[in-house]
């Protein structure tokens, strides 16, 4: 494989070039969880918040960095997954189970993303992010969600695609 070539360096990116590709890698970090939690009253949660390179709030599941945290860089994806849900939607999760790992846009970053399953949910916050994020809290029936989320779509949000990979695994789970 052809050496890296850093091109530019920011506070939490960098821009590099590989045998003539270019693509962004995060600084700081040993990978991304993504978390897909039902309660048990069958309610998805999800979260919103503005995010500044498409400058429209996006629909989200729960998800953050691993080891991104200076004295946890050998956090795993299971211990972020939990502190992640906790701290965005104020629920703790009994069980993390791994569903799937990959790349979210492999031409134009190198993120791995694990997905994981969270279950025997308990609320014990109010969630909403830490001190440097603004993030909504949505509980929507399962049975609802993709109503819910063409409504939003209509009123200007955008879904990260995420979402639809969450829906698929609560389906596949009920099948």
């Amino acid at each position: 494989m052809p050496n890296l070539q850093v091109i530019a360096e920011g506070k939490y990116l960098r821009l590099v070039n590989r045998g003539g590709w270019e693509f962004a890698q995060r600084k700081n970090i040993t990978g991304i969880v993504a978390i897909v939690a039902v309660t048990d009253e069958g309610n998805l949660l999800l979260v919103e918040q503005m995010r500044a390179p498409l400058g429209k709030c996006v629909i989200e599941i729960p998800a953050g960095l691993v080891g991104d945290r200076p004295g946890a860089e050998l956090e795993n994806p299971i211990e972020a997954a939990n502190r992640e849900l906790e701290e965005e939607t104020g629920y703790h999760a009994k069980e993390m189970t791994v569903l799937a790992a990959g790349a979210a846009s492999a031409g134009m970053s190198d993120e791995i993303i694990t997905l994981l399953r969270a279950s025997g949910l308990t609320r014990i916050g109010k969630g909403g992010g830490d001190a440097t994020e603004h993030i909504l809290v949505h509980e929507v029936p399962v049975l609802r969600a993709e109503k819910w989320l063409t409504d939003r779509v209509k009123q200007g949000a955008i879904v990260d695609l995420k979402v639809y990979s969450a829906l698929y695994f609560i389906a596949a789970r009920s099948a």
